[in-house]
C-alpha cells in the first residue's frame, strides 16, 4: 500500500490589509519530502503521525509539499497555483498511490480562488480516479463547501478551540482511510448548515459538552467521525459559516440526518455558545480590582491568527494613559524598533517609536521612553506538540514597571515563554496582555487569576453583525438577528 500526503494552507482574513505572497509561506513554513526538520511547526504534526502509521504497517509513503502561512489576507493568485501546481504534480508523480491524506486550513482563499481547499481535492480526485480514498483534516475554522465534500471521502476537523487536538484528529483520518484503502469500509461525508456563524470556545459550556456529545457518538451505528466547523467569521466567501461533518460507513442519510440533529442542537443554543467580552476599560477595571494575579486580558482584535498585523497599540496607550502597573503584554510585531534595541543593545535607555505601523486597525505609534531589556535571537514559542518562531524578541521596560515584549516574526501569543524568553517572569504580573483569540488559553490558564476577552479595536472586532460582509449570506445569525 502507498499514501501519498501533502499540507497547503492560511488562514485568509479578507479584510486583512496584507496580501500573502511568497515570502509569507517560505518564513513561515516551507518543507519537502518529509524534511519538517527538528522543530516541526504544528500544521506539520499530523503528516509525521501519519508517516509514523503508515511506517507501522509497512506501507510506503509519498511525502509532497508542506507549507503555511500566518494568517493574513487574500493569497496572490500566481503563488498559489504555484504551491497546487507542485502538490498536484507531486501526486502525479507518485502514482499509482491506494490513499491520498491532506492537510489543510479550510479557509485559504485566493486572487480567483474563494475556495481553494475545494479547487485542491477537486484535481486530487480527478487525477486519482473515484476510487482510491481521499481524507482531508482542517482546522475548525474552516470554510466547508459542496466541492470540498463532494471530492473528499472523508473530512474531519479539529474538535478542540485552542487547537489541542491535532494528533489525535490525524490519527482519526488515518484509521479511516487505511480501512477504506483495505476494503473495510466505504466512509462518506454529510454536511449541515446550522445557518450562523461565531466564534465558539471548546474550553467553556456549553460548547465543552457539544464535544464532548460529538466524540460519543462515534464508532456507534456506523458513524465514523463528527465534526463541528466553526467557520472563519473575517473570511468574506459564499460558503462561509457554521457547518456539522458526519462520515458514516456507506450510510449518508444516516450521516445527513445525525447532522441535521446536531446543527440544529448547536443552533438553539446560538445566544450561549459565544464568549463574552469586555471593553479594554472594563477588563482593566476587573484586574485591577483583583487581589493577586496574574489577569490574563485576550486582545482578541489584534490576534494575527486571524490575519491582524499583531502591532496596535489601543491597549497600551490606555495602560499608559491610566497608570496602570506592574503589566506586561505581549507579543507587538514590530520588527524595525526590534532592529534598533537590538542595536543599541541591553540596558540602554532610549525614545522609540513602538506599534501602529500597518493602517487605522493598528492605532498610532507609540512614542515612549524605555530601557532595553534581555534580547532573544531565534526566540521560540510552543504551540500544541509543534513550535513556533518568534524571531528576535526583546523586552522593554517602560514606567510603572509595565513590560513590553517585541518580535520580528509576526505571530500571535501562544505560550508564556513569550515573556520567559526575555527575562519576564509572568507569574509575577498583575496584569498580562496576550495577543490572541484564544490559542493563548492552553497555556495562560493554568497560571491566570482569570482570563478575560476584550472587544478592543482591530482588525478582529469580534461584533459579527459589524463586519461588514459582501459575499456571506446575510440570513446567518446573528447578521440577521
Amino acid at each position: 500500500m502507498k499514501i501519498f500526503t501533502a499540507l497547503l494552507g492560511t488562514e485568509t482574513n479578507t479584510f486583512s490589509p496584507f496580501l500573502t505572497g511568497w515570502p509569507n509561506f517560505e518564513n513561515t513554513y516551507m518543507a519537502r519530502n518529509g524534511d519538517y526538520g527538528e522543530r516541526p511547526f504544528s500544521f506539520a504534526i499530523p503528516l509525521i503521525r501519519w508517516r509514523e502509521m503508515a511506517a507501522a504497517k509497512g506501507w510506503s509513503i509519498a511525502e509532497s509539499l508542506a507549507t503555511f502561512a500566518v494568517p493574513a489576507g487574500t493569497t496572490l493568485r500566481p503563488v498559489y497555483e504555484a504551491l497546487r501546481d507542485e502538490l498536484l504534480n507531486d501526486l502525479a508523480a507518485a502514482m499509482p498511490v491506494n490513499g491520498v491524506l491532506l492537510m489543510m486550513h479550510g479557509a485559504m482563499v485566493a486572487q480567483g480562488y474563494d475556495d481553494c481547499e475545494g479547487d485542491i481535492v477537486e484535481r486530487a480526485r480527478a487525477m486519482v480516479g473515484p476510487d482510491i480514498p481521499i481524507g482531508v483534516e482542517l482546522d475548525l475554522h474552516c470554510h466547508l463547501t459542496k466541492t470540498l465534500i463532494d471530492n473528499a471521502d472523508a473530512v474531519i476537523t479539529f474538535k478542540e478551540y485552542p487547537h489541542t487536538d491535532p494528533p489525535e484528529r490525524a490519527e482519526e483520518l488515518f484509521d479511516i482511510i487505511a480501512a477504506a484503502m483495505q476494503g473495510e469500509i466505504k466512509p462518506v461525508t454529510s454536511m449541515h448548515d446550522c445557518n450562523m456563524i461565531g466564534v465558539y470556545h471548546t474550553t467553556r459550556e456549553p460548547v465543552k459538552s457539544f464535544v464532548q456529545r460529538m466524540s460519543d457518538l462515534e464508532g456507534q451505528n456506523g458513524v465514523l467521525s463528527v465534526s463541528l466547523g466553526h467557520g472563519f467569521p473575517w473570511g468574506d466567501v459564499a460558503d462561509l459559516g457554521t457547518r456539522v461533518l458526519v462520515v458514516t460507513d456507506d450510510s449518508p442519510a444516516k450521516g445527513a440526518a445525525l447532522a441535521k440533529e446536531l446543527g440544529d442542537e448547536f443552533y438553539a443554543m446560538r445566544d450561549s455558545v459565544q464568549p463574552n467580552y469586555d471593553t479594554i476599560d472594563s477588563a482593566l477595571d476587573k484586574a485591577i480590582a483583583g487581589s493577586s494575579g496574574p489577569f490574563v486580558l485576550a486582545d482578541v482584535s489584534d490576534n494575527s491568527g486571524g490575519g491582524a498585523p499583531n502591532d496596535s497599540t489601543f491597549v497600551l496607550a490606555r495602560i499608559l494613559e491610566r497608570g496602570v502597573a506592574n503589566t506586561a503584554i505581549g507579543c507587538i510585531w514590530d520588527p524595525v524598533a526590534v532592529e534598533v534595541a537590538m542595536e543599541v543593545g541591553e540596558g540602554v535607555e532610549l525614545d522609540l517609536r513602538v506599534g501602529g505601523k500597518m493602517g487605522p486597525m493598528s492605532g498610532d505609534p507609540l512614542d515612549v521612553r524605555v530601557r532595553v531589556g534581555t534580547i532573544a535571537r531565534d526566540a521560540t514559542q510552543k504551540f500544541g506538540a509543534g513550535t513556533v518562531s518568534l524571531g528576535d524578541s526583546v523586552a522593554l521596560h517602560l514606567e510603572n514597571g509595565v513590560d513590553v515584549v517585541l518580535i520580528s516574526n509576526r505571530t500571535q501569543t501562544f505560550s508564556p515563554e513569550v515573556f520567559s524568553n526575555v527575562g519576564i517572569d509572568p507569574a509575577q504580573k498583575q496584569i498580562l496582555v496576550v495577543k490572541s483569540m484564544q490559542h493563548f488559553y492552553a497555556g495562560f490558564e493554568p497560571i491566570a487569576a482569570e482570563v478575560l476577552y476584550m472587544a478592543s479595536p482591530g482588525a478582529l472586532v469580534p461584533d459579527m453583525a459589524a463586519i461588514p460582509f459582501v459575499k456571506a449570506r446575510k440570513s446567518m445569525w446573528p447578521i440577521a438577528g
